[in-house]
């Protein structure tokens, strides 16, 4: 793909649908874990605060869209809360599977929840929550960043560490 197929900055209307994802996946997975226990709510809305920032301060500060609008609009939110990092280092991270995987709990923790709640007292309800949260967790996720992010960032053509865990055949 060459560099006119790439966004300099993302159309808001992208950033605004990415991100509808995600707080949809937070929502959801609140209000699951609310009717167990508000506190649970609010534990797992502080824990996808702490993802949101470690993907901000780990990720954001060496990317190519730092200070720009990137597919979910954090690079310019990672500009006004931290310096810099260096891309080289960025671009040289391995990511595992491992790595992913507290992402993949913003999704898998309210599922157990209404798993839990299922047992307790069965609810159309809840089965359907639960649904939603996967289809939007997982090849909802696959979607947006498929077919939206990945596809026209300019970070691919630089050196993105997770390509290579979604797309196989540019493993080195």
């Amino acid at each position: 793909m060459n560099d006119s197929e790439r966004y300099e900055s993302y159309p808001i209307r992208i950033v605004v649908l990415s991100n509808l994802f995600s707080l949809s996946i937070y929502a959801i997975g609140a209000y699951i874990l609310w009717i167990i226990a508000p506190l649970a709510s609010a534990l797992y809305l502080v824990y996808c605060s702490f993802l949101e920032i470690r993907v901000l301060r780990h990720s954001c500060r060496g990317c190519y869209y730092y200070g720009k609008t990137c597919c979910f609009g954090r690079g310019m939110l990672c500009s006004l809360l931290f310096k810099r990092g260096e891309p080289r280092k960025f671009i040289e991270r391995h990511v595992s599977w491992l790595d992913i995987l507290p992402s993949f709990m913003v999704t898998i923790i309210p599922v157990l929840g209404g798993i839990v709640l299922l047992v307790d007292e069965f609810s159309w309800i809840i089965v359907a929550l639960i649904l939603i949260l996967l289809a939007l967790g997982f090849p909802g996720n696959a979607f947006i960043r498929g077919s939206y992010a990945c596809k026209y960032c300019k970070q691919r053509d630089l050196g993105c560490p997770a390509l290579s865990l979604f797309e196989p055949r540019r493993r080195p």
